[in-house]
Parts: structure tokens; C-alpha cells; sequence
């Protein structure tokens, strides 16, 4: 359903998105993942046409987002991580301005308003205005406006942001119904646990780049056997990156100031010899968390940083 094929966008001579190329399928939730900057808001931009690539061909529902723009538009829903909705008017409103834009009219028009209103739990709010809306019922009525003209591709940038436990759920469940109706979902999103329970691919991006792809289980094989050590304290940070450099079997995925993360092969019968490191770098430690390989440090690790930095 969508196709990218070595996208490139530059701005100002920095490449926001760098040689990415990646395909998804109908029925299937395709995760981006990436810190702030790595490039996921630019490639949905592209995608959907919002933007224009530099370099690369995308191709939607097999038409080309450059030279057949208008017919790929047809198939997106797009629901971005700012709200794209008029707080003046009703969600009713709202949701037959944005399906009428999509080409939506008359009694086909009232029949999908009425069904994604159904389906976020608006029903009984649909007339009033929706500056006097919650900020998860406004996540919802966003999702909606994405989903009215019924599209065969959605793209989500960061749909649950800032949104209450409740709505997050209804959200997701709502993702993972279109994706078993057959709809293809490219989803960016910081939450890691959102990543692991929703998609069925994901690629990861930094810097502009893809730096790894697959199914999770694929991913987490890229780990291997290693678990994931997180610490905390006060020290001196080429003091302790030189002492745990010294010990068989440690990988160092980050030191900073106060934070440090390591991997290893049962890392538990290692945490005498990591904590004896430490305080030989008259390191104080001050917290501890040992965690197994997951998709977490599998980022981590190829990123040099956490989801949400």
C-alpha cells in the first residue's frame, strides 16, 4: 500500500530524511520509531504529499505522491500530532468539513459521520462545540476527521499524546479494528509499550535514517541473549566509561551525566563485578534496574538514547 523508495528531504542542506526505503501492506500497523528529530513527521509529510521529496519515489495505493498526488490523496487519512480541527465549530461540523474535502456529500456523508462518531464515543456530544471538548475527546474527534472519508491508508503521528488512560485505549482499539478491516496503518509514536503491543512491523530511525527494520521478533533477535543494565548516580563520566570498558562481556550503550545503560549476557550474575567497577571510578550509585532484551534496549542500543529524548 505504501512504498518508499530512498527518500530524501533537505532542509537548509540538512537531510532531514536520509535514503529511507520501506514498504507496508493492507491489514498491516507499521511502526516508525525514533527519538525527537529522527525524521518520522518529515516522511509521513512526504507520504501524504504535505511536502515535497527532495530525492526518492513514494508510491501510495500505487500511485506516485508527486506526479499523481490528487488520486494517492484519495486513500490517506491522516490524523497528525497537531490538532487539525476548528474549535468554534461542532464535531459534526468538523467531521463535514474534513469529509467533504475528501469528496464525501449528502446521505453517504451523514452515514460516516455517524459511524466513526459511534466508534470514538462522541455520539452524544456530536452538536456541541468542541473548545468546550476535553483534550482526549479532541485526540478522538482528530482520529475521526482522519477516518471519515473511510481511507484505505491511515497515517498517525503520535495519535495518544497528552491523551487520559481511557482514551488511549479506545484509541488503540480503534487502530487495531481498521488494520483487521483490512486498513494500512504507518504509526509513529513515543511510547514504547504502544510499539510492542500494536505493530506488526517496525523500523527505527535516527538522524534521519533507517537503522533497522522487521517483525519485533526480528528485532529483538538483533539483541541476542542480553539484558539491559540502567544506573544511576553521581560520577565522573570517562572515569566510569574507562572502568566498564575494562570488564569481559559489557557493552556500554550510554554514559552521561547521572545515567549510564549497559548490556550483557546474564547480566545479573555480572552486577558484583559492574558495581566493583564503579566504585574503583569512585562512582556513587545511586539506583539500579536490570531489564531483559526487549525492543526498549534494542533502541537503545542502536540510537544511544532513549524513545522519548
Amino acid at each position: 500500500m505504501i512504498k518508499v523508495e530512498h527518500l530524501r528531504k533537505t532542509f537548509n542542506e540538512i537531510n532531514a530524511v536520509d535514503d529511507a526505503t520501506f514498504t507496508t501492506h493492507a491489514g498491516e500497523i507499521f511502526g516508525l520509531l525514533g527519538p525527537n528529530g529522527a525524521g518520522k513527521t518529515t516522511s509521513i509529510g512526504c507520504i501524504s504529499s504535505l511536502l515535497t521529496p527532495t530525492a526518492g519515489r513514494i508510491l501510495v495505493d500505487g500511485h506516485d505522491v508527486v506526479r499523481e498526488g490528487t488520486a494517492a490523496r484519495r486513500s490517506i487519512g491522516v490524523v497528525p500530532q497537531e490538532l487539525a480541527m476548528y474549535d468554534d465549530l461542532t464535531a459534526i461540523e468538523n467531521l463535514e468539513y474534513w469529509g467533504g474535502a475528501q469528496g464525501l456529500r449528502g446521505s453517504e456523508l451523514k452515514q460516516r459521520i455517524a459511524k466513526v462518531l459511534e466508534l470514538t464515543g462522541l455520539q452524544d456530544r456530536a452538536k456541541e462545540v468542541i473548545k468546550r471538548y476535553s483534550g482526549g475527546m479532541k485526540r478522538r474527534l482528530n482520529f475521526a476527521c482522519g477516518l471519515v472519508h473511510k481511507p484505505k491508508i491511515l497515517l498517525l503521528d503520535e495519535p495518544t499524546v497528552g491523551v487520559d488512560p481511557q482514551s488511549r485505549v479506545r484509541l488503540l482499539d480503534l487502530i487495531r479494528e481498521e488494520a483487521k478491516a483490512g486498513t494500512c496503518v504507518l504509526y509513529t509514536t513515543h511510547y514504547m509499550e504502544e510499539a510492542e503491543s500494536l505493530c506488526d512491523r517496525l523500523a527505527i530511525m535516527d538522524h534521519g535514517r533507517l537503522i533497522a527494520q522487521g517483525t519485533l521478533a526480528e528485532l529483538r533477535a538483533m539483541m541476542g541473549e542480553r539484558d539491559l543494565l540502567r544506573l544511576t548516580g553521581a560520577w565522573d563520566i570517562e572515569a566510569v566509561r574507562k572502568a566498564l570498558s575494562q570488564l569481559d562481556g559489557i557493552e556500554i550503550m550510554h554514559v552521561g551525566d547521572g545515567s549510564a545503560t549497559v548490556s550483557a549476557p546474564n547480566a545479573s550474575s555480572r552486577l558484583p563485578s559492574v558495581f566493583a567497577a564503579l566504585a574503583s571510578a569512585g562512582a556513587d550509585v545511586r539506583g539500579a534496574t536490570l531489564t531483559q532484551s526487549s525492543l526498549e534496549s534494542l533502541f537503545i542500543k542502536l540510537t544511544g538514547k532513549e524513545l522519548r529524548e
